[in-house]
């Protein structure tokens, strides 16, 4: 059974939240890990390195001049996905691997947004001599910023922030009543993760794609809970830890391919999920979506996962998970 599908119908949905906002003050003062970055004036030409930040970007109707690759895996042009391409207006240029900073320079951009990128400080001074940077605030790790946080900083600095709020308001409204519809999953353990080579992994509470899932009311496992570091958002564990991923649900972090190597994975037998039909395999586009936690593409990965976990929740092994794979 196929879940995913992308529809005209959100399409236009998300075109509308991207709708134009009034503009905010300039010059912008903007503290951050490095120092402080002044923007004179709003900027028009906008490179983004962030992992999946073209998102955020377009979101506010911002079309950037550079962006960075993510997940080449995806086959996404220009790395937006089918819920933000038809916002792009420009043909940017993509960076792949290492920083180029020539590659950089030569679009001569008003601004650089690195909120999700893990630059060092002698990266920061580099494109600093290019173009005002934004950067992670001070006692954040690289990648360490909620999805709130993150696009209002960008927000901000685009000078954009009004509609920014509007879009973060309208999704913690759909979460707050996913949860509220959904009480029986307060207090039910969650993970996100599965297994990769032989070994269970996670990504920990702290990471931003798991929280989506303790947002809705569910909560992490107690030995997820012992490792979960506010400074890394993953574990990668050994055979003997699967404890850690042994939830009342499960979702596999796994695109299509993966999710065939998954199903033939001898430790899921030993999973209380396994037995209980409360396994969520996700498959391509819901990864894709998920992986870029921005305003555009958090509504579509909703989308497809509460139907998911509706099913995987119910303690019922009968029912029939939806499958999103292509």
């Amino acid at each position: 059974m196929k879940y995913f599908k992308w529809t005209a119908g959100v399409a236009l949905a998300l075109a509308a939240l991207a709708a134009p906002a009034a503009a905010q003050d300039f010059p912008l003062t903007l503290e951050h890990k490095f120092g402080t970055t002044i923007i004179e004036q709003k900027p028009e030409r906008v490179a983004s390195i962030d992992y999946g930040g073209i998102g955020n970007l377009l979101a506010v109707g911002v079309s950037p001049v550079t962006v960075r690759q993510w997940r080449v895996m995806d086959g996404f042009e220009h790395t937006a996905g089918p819920w933000a391409e038809h916002l792009l207006t420009t043909e940017p240029v993509v960076l792949d691997g290492d920083l180029d900073f020539e590659a950089i320079a030569a679009t001569d951009p008003d601004v650089i947004v690195a909120l999700y990128s893990g630059i060092e400080a002698a990266d920061y001074e580099k494109l600093s001599l290019i173009a005002p940077v934004v950067a992670v605030p001070e006692g954040v790790s690289d990648y360490g910023l909620t999805w709130e946080e993150r696009a209002r900083l960008v927000a901000r600095a685009l000078g954009e922030e009004a509609e920014a709020e509007r879009q973060i308001a309208a999704i913690q409204s759909s979460l707050a009543n996913i949860a509220a519809s959904h009480p029986e999953w307060a207090g039910m353990t969650a993970v996100l993760g599965g297994f990769r080579d032989g070994a269970p992994f996670a990504y920990t509470e702290y990471d931003v794609r798991a929280q989506f899932l303790y947002q809705m009311g569910f909560v992490p496992t107690g030995a997820m809970a012992e490792l979960s570091d506010p400074d890394g958002f993953w574990l990668d564990l050994s055979p003997e830890q699967l404890d850690v991923i042994d939830a009342d649900v499960v979702v596999h972090y796994d695109t299509d391919d993966e999710v065939a190597v998954s199903l033939e994975e001898p430790a899921r037998v030993f999973l209380r999920a396994y037995e209980t039909g409360g396994e969520v395999f996700l498959g391509d586009l819901p990864v894709a979506a998920l992986a870029r936690v921005s305003l555009l593409s958090i509504p579509v990965a909703l989308e497809a996962l509460v139907p998911m976990l509706e099913a995987a929740a119910d303690g019922d092994p009968a029912t029939e998970v939806p499958d999103a794979r292509q």
